[in-house]
């Protein structure tokens, strides 16, 4: 291997570690807040990037199908609880949500979608694949919310795999990969730089950035870091946890298809692609022990660069080399953590 290889294999190991990153927030955010490991998570990227792929093609994606019939079997739900637990039922928002989703189908099926600008097509997929996340959370979390660890993480599991057959069902079993967001190249030294990788790292800087400003700056964001670091106290504060809970769902979803969308150009993604791609977000998220966004996203970074030196020199190992690296850092999280009141309930 000469310096020249070792720089690319470097700037691909950052770009998809810039991925995982992103990834790994939104793993850590959804279990602080709602001790949700989120499995699915891979789906929303993999959603993300098909409908991208449909909507370029000038084919109108069916997951706006899937949405229409979350936000049904949601409506049933709030209605039953009406009805049968006195709780609230705010008609003025399942109206409105009602009035958004026939928007997007209108959208998708009277626009000229492979004749807008890709601006135009990605906003279009944020639309329809970031309410799946709320819609997910009350169907399949919301009622309960209050169990134990095990159940919720049987639960994900379930959701992911009914995720991944519909995948299947909408998006058929062939591969997609979307139009680059630009073909220009720039030559730093020997290397030479892709835009596509560009824009993935100025897209993680500008969310982290936002994140940031969200968590830091803003009601909604300092409720849910109150959630994170005490569930109980911020729902004694007046947090509501279903709030927290739709919210952060909402961001994983939105996060999750902006990542898809980001790497759809450079790699051909299946309806099964997704768990791959988030269990090494989740590998990069324990090294951040599942608290510490910026250790888990340095971590996600050593992923990604282990992952495409792996690729080189021992490609037919590459999955074996980076799940690898999980067991040490479990060893020691169960050897320097403590178990905790809150954990126990």
């Amino acid at each position: 291997m000469d310096l020249n290889i070792a720089l690319i294999l470097g700037q691909d190991g950052i770009t998809s570690g810039a991925i995982y990153a992103l990834l790994a927030l939104c793993i850590i955010l959804v279990f602080t807040v709602t001790r949700i490991l989120l499995i699915p998570l891979g789906e929303f990227a993999v959603f993300g990037a098909l409908t991208l792929a449909s909507i370029q093609a000038g084919t109108p994606s069916h997951v706006v199908w899937l949405v229409s019939a979350l936000y049904v079997i949601n409506l049933g739900l709030d209605g039953y609880s009406y009805l049968r637990h006195q709780q609230a039922f705010h008609w003025k928002a399942k109206a409105g949500l009602g009035a958004y989703i026939l928007i997007l189908l209108g959208c998708m099926y009277k626009l000229p979608l492979a004749n807008m600008p890709m601006f135009f097509q990605i906003l279009l997929t944020l639309a329809v694949i970031t309410p799946l996340g709320p819609m997910i959370y009350r169907t399949c979390f919301q009622s309960l919310a209050s169990a134990k660890s095990l159940v919720l993480l049987i639960v994900s599991i379930a959701t992911h795999v009914t995720l991944v057959g519909l995948g299947l069902i909408i998006f058929g079993p062939n591969g997609a990969q979307t139009t680059p967001f630009s073909n220009a190249t720039f030559d730093v030294g020997s290397l030479t730089v892709n835009s596509q990788t560009l824009c993935i790292l100025a897209a993680f800087l500008i969310l982290i950035v936002a994140l940031w400003f969200f968590f830091s700056k803003t009601l909604y964001g300092k409720a849910l870091h109150a959630t994170s670091v005490n569930r109980v106290g911020a729902q004694l504060m007046g947090i509501s946890p279903i709030f927290a809970g739709k919210l952060t769902f909402s961001l994983a979803a939105f996060i999750g298809a902006l990542s898809g969308i980001l790497i759809s150009p450079i790699t051909t993604l299946y309806y099964d692609s997704g768990f791959l791609i988030s269990l090494k977000g989740f590998v990069g998220s324990i090294i951040g022990g599942l608290v510490s966004f910026p250790v888990a996203a340095i971590g996600s970074i050593v992923v990604g660069l282990i992952e495409s030196f792996s690729m080189f020199w021992a490609s037919d190992y590459k999955e074996i080399i980076v799940f690898t690296i999980i067991i040490p850092f479990l060893i020691w999280k169960s050897l320097t953590s403590r178990h905790s009141e809150e954990d126990g309930e």
